[in-house]
């Protein structure tokens, strides 16, 4: 049985996900809709980004549907976790920050993991409900 609590956090997701595609697409370099938002940037880049971001927001939809999906929408967050972390420990972005704190980027890091703990504890929390009947 869906819940409103999962179904609510499936939604925020969507909420913040197509955010942050508007962001991204006209260049609006606000912290948490633009995880990197003080380094150098091409606009083009951006409109990429901003559209892989609208797969996210369908993808948290679809989940909110259907929760046959959310696991995948697990898979897709816990990479996005890994890959920041990846790049905030990077020489790449070291060269860019020319000796400036990577803090701001960890920070935002980890509201994603956070985000991922509370999405896995809800979707755990309503299969142990749905008994048998939960995948």
């Amino acid at each position: 049985m869906k819940t409103p609590l999962l179904n609510a956090a499936l939604l925020a997701g969507v909420g913040y996900f197509c955010a942050m595609a508007v962001a991204h697409f006209f260049g609006i370099k606000w912290p948490l809709l633009f995880v990197y938002y003080d380094v150098p940037f091409h606009a083009y880049q951006d409109k990429i980004i901003s559209f892989a971001v609208v797969t996210y927001a369908c993808l948290w939809w679809s989940a909110a549907r259907e929760r046959s999906v959310v696991p995948a929408a697990l898979l897709a967050m816990g990479f996005t976790v890994a890959g920041l972390a990846a790049v905030n420990l990077s020489d790449a972005l070291a060269s860019v920050l020319n000796g400036r704190s990577t803090q701001a980027y960890w920070w935002q890091t980890a509201m994603f993991a956070g985000y991922w703990v509370l999405l896995f504890v809800l979707y755990r929390r309503e299969g142990a409900n749905a008994g048998a009947a939960f995948r």
